[in-house]
């Protein structure tokens, strides 16, 4: 009997829990070179918006 692993997912395989780490390091990383933790970013495209429609 394999023995399981209690992670954040619940109790899974060795295998299965290495599996997560790795996807999870790698959407994280994919996330960032995506700006999508980026502040400014969503910022510019706020100010960018309310240039096109002014207020009347």
């Amino acid at each position: 009997m394999v023995k399981l692993i209690k992670t954040k997912y619940g109790y899974v395989t060795p295998q299965e829990a290495e599996m997560d780490a790795r996807l999870d390091k790698w959407m994280k990383r994919r996330a960032k070179q995506h700006g999508a933790f980026s502040l400014e970013k969503k910022r510019r495209k706020q100010h960018a918006k309310d240039k096109k429609m002014p207020l009347s």
